[in-house]
């Protein structure tokens, strides 16, 4: 048989997809996978400060905390910058995707970037120009080479967890859905659902053998059941079983939340509290997020405050030849604890967009004007919300405020959506950089399982992942 040889540069070329027969079982789980992708970005990292430290500085004497600096600010950089930017979440299907190649690049970008800066600024410190040139290009491309490896190697090892899936009457609506969710809904989650068990349907079990045998090829039990509900004693035991044997046995919410990074409101009971689903912490353990929260949202107000006086001029001199009529637009939103307060945008839409009632805006909505498409492209259009955030109605992060109109009809389809109304609102948030733009109720119902994630797990890394997605969506024209 001829054997085949490894072309390099077929590294490059997209894989193929694969298929169920190509899977292999593998210890390797998902955090041991990372663990992998992690030592190879820190082996290429210690190189790379290695030959900038010793070859592209220039030799010359230079104090010896020089290299300590250096060396500390160019590992936090770089390994700060890719725990905030997502750069080792493997769940994307299209894993080399122009996003994800984007995303590799402004990490190590950013990582060289404030590395020359430190030698420059810190200790007037200058350059072999050759050796600088390599370091710049050789980087990027040593990090790009090592995750296209990585990947092709893994094509051959599956991480796919099989996955016994139990649910009860109550969710056999959503069952078909929830397995969809399980097995990968727009993301590789890396489980896939073997046996689906009904446990108020007997007709549904498997035999305490077929169990006991199936029990074995699966790594995973997904449980999507009220927690009080027992279970029949022969899948309890079987459970346990595999519990000891160092089997994952997870509640969907759980996994839903891991996985997506959202609360699945439809896998609770209606009467479920607040505290029950969100779990909320003690406030004790928030006050170093309360002071980054409070020193983002003044600094941030400066900034933008000063880009708003800056950019209003041109806005109402294009305005008055482009856009007639009012600069500004007005609306009631609904803020912290059902508080209603005035939101102030400019204005991108027709003078009577909603003469005939209040709609929710769409992507391409047909009411907006030519002038009003350009303010929405670059987030023009959000800029005078920096009043409302002096104000005190809103924050920078946060669930985006919505009318009471809206909020009604939310309220009466989910009992959990005033929920959001815990915290104040934001100009932006976790729902808008997760999901796409949203154009109606169903859209704002998937958005608040975001919105509740980031109330439960509002933490510093998270609000920095939102605002470099912010920035990103700013960057590229995409919407919120």
């Amino acid at each position: 048989m001829e054997r085949k040889r490894l072309n390099i540069f077929s590294l490059f070329l997209p894989l193929p997809p694969q298929s169920k027969s190509m899977l292999k079982r593998s210890k390797l789980n998902i955090p041991e996978r990372k663990l992998i992708l992690f030592f190879g970005d820190l082996i290429i990292i210690s190189f790379g400060l290695f030959f900038f430290i010793n070859s592209v500085i220039d030799s010359r004497p230079r104090p010896e905390i020089a290299n300590i600096v250096l060396t500390f600010t160019g590992f936090f950089t770089y390994f700060f910058l890719a725990y905030v930017l997502n750069f080792y979440y493997l769940g994307k299907e299209s894993r080399y995707s122009v996003g994800l190649i984007m995303k590799g690049l402004v990490v190590t970008v950013l990582f060289i970037f404030v590395e020359i800066l430190s030698a420059v600024i810190l200790f007037d410190l200058s350059f072999w120009r050759v050796n600088l040139l390599i370091f710049l290009f050789g980087l990027p491309f040593a990090i790009l080479l090592w995750r296209r490896i990585f990947t092709y190697i893994f094509k051959f090892i599956s991480t796919t967890k099989h996955v016994l899936y139990f649910y009860n009457d109550q969710s056999k609506e959503n069952k078909e859905k929830e397995i969809e969710v399980v097995n990968g809904l727009g993301i590789h989650t890396f489980y896939e659902v073997q046996e689906a068990m009904n446990i108020d349907d007997p007709k549904s079990f498997l035999s305490e053998k077929e169990l006991r045998k199936l029990s074995k090829k699966v790594d995973s039990w997904i449980i999507n059941i009220d927690t009080q509900q027992p279970m029949p004693k022969f899948i309890e035991k079987a459970m346990l079983n595999s519990l000891v044997k160092g089997k994952e046995v997870i509640t969907f919410s759980s996994f839903y939340e891991n996985i997506y990074e959202a609360i699945p409101i439809v896998s609770y009971n209606p009467n479920d509290s607040c505290a029950e689903i969100l779990q909320l912490q003690h406030t004790r353990v928030r006050y170093l997020y309360k002071i980054f929260n409070f020193t983002v949202n003044f600094l941030l107000c400066l900034f933008v405050g000063l880009v708003f006086a800056l950019v209003t001029p041109f806005v109402f001199l294009l305005n008055f030849f482009f856009n007639r009529g009012p600069l500004f637009y007005t609306q009631k939103r609904v803020g912290r604890f059902g508080k209603e307060f005035k939101v102030y945008k400019f204005r991108s839409m027709v003078v009577d967009a909603e003469k005939s009632g209040a709609k929710m805006a769409k992507k391409n909505d047909a009411r907006i004007t030519p002038f009003g498409k350009i303010l929405r492209m670059f987030r023009v259009d959000e800029l005078p919300q920096i009043m409302s955030v002096i104000n005190g109605d809103m924050l920078f992060i946060g669930p985006r405020p919505e009318r009471k109109v809206f909020v009604r009809k939310l309220n009466e389809i989910t009992p959990y959506y005033n929920i959001r109304h815990l915290v104040k609102p934001g100009v932006t948030g976790w729902a808008q950089v997760k999901y796409r733009y949203g154009e109606n109720l169903e859209d704002s119902i998937q958005k608040l399982e975001y919105d509740l994630y980031y109330i439960k797990n509002r933490t510093i890394t998270l609000d920095l992942r939102i605002i470099f997605k912010t920035f990103t969506t700013i960057l590229f024209s995409r919407g919120i």
